[in-house]
């Protein structure tokens, strides 16, 4: 479903999973600095939303997702990983609880997917599952003055979900009226910034996104999503063992790191390429943007024990390492070994 916002002056489109929205709107760098000093919206409509209703919603959500939700207080913001048996991350999802309904958005058409899933689980819980993809649409506020933006808007945005979360805030606003609260903001001071720029700050927060930085063995250790998106006090849910396993007493098998591209090579490496080390592989590249301050930077998966100072080889393209998961993550667990006295 292509945004109404490409229609605005200078949209380009971004490249697939994203194409329904825009890189840029014909200045990158420019909208890069505005998400970091002053206020920013990006058009983030291609994200699937699910919303979740009923008196048992957060009891469900609970039982299934790695994040602990009884309880959850209106307003509260959070993020959530649903995995197979094993461990293997499937969704990774925003979440929203905002008093009467819990708001999730994920990866681009995984929407029917995840819906599907949540309602055949619900089984006798008094629960509705949603999947609203077509009828709501989220928008991206950043930069340090987005509050400001939002309050001089607030009639453009009147009672769309809120989800303020770190240093983002995500509106979950009806799709008609996606135009006319870019425009409010817009009118508001807020720049518009694509996904160019947007994804380039993600990067460098070192947030990984789930299906373009991860593939389909990722297991939340690997990825930094442990204590973030997984809770590590709370009760049962799928893929608890292998996130309790490796916590309490191994180690992931391979880590995310950031990548500081060569800044004079005139692409970005294309993504899931291998990364190589004296002309192995020892990893892949996901996502990989310019940085109007860091220059061209990447995500990657790399295996654990290659050593935290090598300078990797992408896609033709010279890389350094900044570590985000460290290689030794994991192995928590203090057991002491006694021999039984004769």
């Amino acid at each position: 479903m292509s945004s109404p916002l490409l229609a605005r002056p200078g949209a380009v489109p971004a490249e697939a999973p994203d194409a329904d929205v825009a890189a840029h709107y014909g200045e990158p760098v420019q909208e890069g600095r505005a998400m970091e000093r002053a206020s920013a919206w990006t058009d983030r409509s291609d994200r699937a939303v699910v919303r979740v209703v009923g008196p048992d919603r957060l009891t469900l959500l609970h039982s299934l997702t790695s994040q602990a939700m009884e309880g959850m207080a209106p307003g509260t913001a959070s993020e959530a990983l649903l995995m197979d048996a094993n461990g293997r991350i499937r969704h990774h999802m925003a979440v929203l609880e905002d008093g009467a309904a819990v708001w999730l958005h994920t990866e681009p058409g995984q929407g029917a997917e995840l819906a599907g899933f949540l309602d055949r689980m619900r089984f006798m819980m008094r629960v509705e599952v949603e999947d609203l993809t077509d009828a709501r649409a989220v928008l991206t506020l950043t930069g340090p003055d987005r509050r400001r933006a939002l309050e001089a808007a607030a009639d453009a945005v009147g009672d769309a979900p809120v989800r303020r979360a770190g240093d983002e805030t995500d509106l979950l606003v009806e799709r008609g009226a996606l135009a006319a609260v870019a425009s409010a903001l817009t009118d508001a001071g807020a720049r518009p910034a694509g996904l160019w720029a947007y994804e380039a700050a993600r990067i460098a927060a070192h947030r990984p996104r789930q299906g373009l930085d991860t593939d389909e063995r990722a297991i939340p250790h690997e990825a930094g999503w442990v204590g973030g998106a997984v809770h590590l006090d709370k009760g049962c849910y799928p893929g608890q063992e292998t996130v309790a396993r490796v916590h309490n007493l191994g180690r992931p098998p391979r880590r995310l790191v950031m990548l500081h591209l060569d800044g004079t090579a005139e692409r970005l490496p294309a993504r899931g390429a291998a990364v190589e080390l004296d002309g192995r592989s020892v990893g892949f590249v996901g996502t990989s943007a310019r940085h109007h301050e860091l220059g061209p930077v990447a995500l990657g998966l790399v295996k654990r024990n290659v050593p935290v100072d090598a300078e990797f080889t992408v896609d033709g393209v010279a890389a350094a390492q900044e570590v985000v998961v460290p290689p030794d993550t994991g192995a928590n667990a203090n057991i002491g070994l006694r021999r039984t006295p004769r």
